[in-house]
């Protein structure tokens, strides 16, 4: 979907808006989005896309999904989350996930980072170097 400068704008501008302390405030977002219908401004519903848009993107960017092979231990799993918390700020939740393809190791992704040390990314890096 290509949208125009002017929406495009308008929707960065309501997802500044939308920041109480640094963090993404439910009921900001509900009360800017009631405004936006009432208004009916031009465009208004690509707006409503793009800021649904740029929403999920945070919303991301402050999750981490963290998959292994295997349960973890409460110890590790806390460390783990220690140290993405270190990266990425004390608003980052965590979510642990068991799944048993990837063999060993683990898959952490953070928004659009992501860091695999599992088994079967090594063994598909392997087979694509033979």
């Amino acid at each position: 979907m290509k949208i125009n400068k002017e929406t495009r704008q308008l929707s960065k501008e309501l997802l500044r808006a939308s920041f109480v302390d640094g963090r993404l405030e439910g009921s900001r977002i509900s009360s800017l989005v009631k405004s936006l219908i009432e208004k009916k401004p031009r465009h208004f519903i690509q707006v409503l896309e793009a800021y649904q848009r740029l929403i999920r993107l945070e919303v991301e960017k402050r999750t981490a999904t963290i998959e292994t092979a295997t349960e973890l231990s409460p110890e590790a799993g806390q460390q783990i989350v220690a140290n993405l918390t270190r990266k990425y700020g004390n608003d980052l939740t965590a979510r642990f996930v068991v799944t048993p393809e990837l063999l060993g190791g683990m898959r952490i992704r953070v928004g659009s980072d992501v860091w695999d040390s599992s088994v079967r990314n090594r063994l598909q890096r392997l087979q694509q170097q033979l």
